[in-house]
């Protein structure tokens, strides 16, 4: 007879929700009433949480403005909004690929298939990890709904053995902080609408955390101007488009103008306002941002 697993009954994302116990007598319209209702108490939830983002994201944005890189950890549906966050930061701030890395239990396979039963090793994630040549500059981010998983807690301790910055990204409340973990958030969400489903609340609290933490990061790294996606390259017909329209809303040119300028600039919306606003070629509008960081207003102006 095989071994018993351990009882995660206690851990408040495997409870159950009495307020959806009825929720197969419901017809659709009351189903789906009463998920939205579930759901609509996850922002403030993460609103509390976030005094405990910040500091991560200060921590972050400072090693990163040195080199260093975020990288996610987590398996299942936690994995999954990982890779999700770090795929989606080169095309909306033209960011390198290396800057935010995800890592996976079971690797890219486990995006479209199962591989749930790699979450409890934890070493699974050792050799990927190494891979990367991790340095102090560099951030782990574990995500764990329950806040147990073996693969996700390994990953932490081998990152903290080499002096990285660690933080975990949770939906139910740590008994005990480890030490090898520098930041801790906890996003309490409560039972979920299905018993164990933690794609459902805990999801969603985890995917705005997520949000939260890579574009805070890239607009401290002027990856913006304003609330402009200034670093946008326009690779394609609609981004083009938007490239344009960010150029006309920050210089005041015309469409015509804001294209001629965008061409001119080799398709970087950001480079073509450096050289508009100053008046600079795109030699020198390049070396101007190199100068300054990569932002357009080196004093946030």
């Amino acid at each position: 007879m095989a071994a018993l697993p351990p009882d995660r009954g206690h851990l408040l994302t495997e409870q159950r929700n009495p307020q959806t116990e009825h929720i197969d007598t419901l017809d659709t319209q009351g189903l789906l009433e009463l998920m939205n209702q579930q759901d609509a108490q996850v922002p403030a939830v993460v609103a509390r949480a976030i005094p405990s983002i910040t500091p991560l994201v200060d921590d972050l944005a400072q090693r990163m403005a040195r080199g260093g890189r975020l990288i996610y950890l987590g398996a299942g549906t936690s994995g999954r909004l990982g890779v999700l966050d770090a795929s989606e930061c080169p095309p909306t701030f033209n960011a390198d690929p290396r800057m935010v890395h995800a890592i996976i239990a079971g690797g890219d396979s486990a995006l479209r298939t199962s591989s749930e039963g790699k979450e409890d090793d934890p070493t699974g994630s050792y050799s990927e990890l190494g891979s990367l040549g991790l340095t102090n500059l560099d951030t782990v981010v574990g995500i764990a709904a329950s806040g147990t998983t073996p693969y996700v807690h390994g990953g932490l301790l081998w990152a903290h053995a080499r002096k990285c910055i660690t933080a975990l990204i949770c939906c139910a409340p740590l008994d005990d902080r480890p030490e090898y973990i520098n930041h801790v958030i906890e996003l309490p969400v409560g039972p979920e609408f299905i018993t164990g489903s933690s794609r459902l609340k805990a999801g969603t609290a985890t995917k705005l955390v997520l949000n939260m933490i890579s574009t805070s990061v890239m607009v401290k790294l002027g990856k913006t101007w304003s609330n402009l996606m200034v670093d946008v390259r326009a690779t394609n017909s609609k981004l083009r488009d938007r490239a344009m329209r960010i150029i006309s809303t920050a210089t005041g040119l015309d469409r015509p103008a804001a294209a001629a300028a965008l061409e001119e600039a080799g398709g970087s919306a950001k480079v073509a306002i450096v050289m508009i606003q100053k008046n600079l070629t795109r030699d020198q509008a390049l070396s101007y941002l190199t100068q300054n960081g990569g932002r357009i207003s080196p004093n946030g102006d």
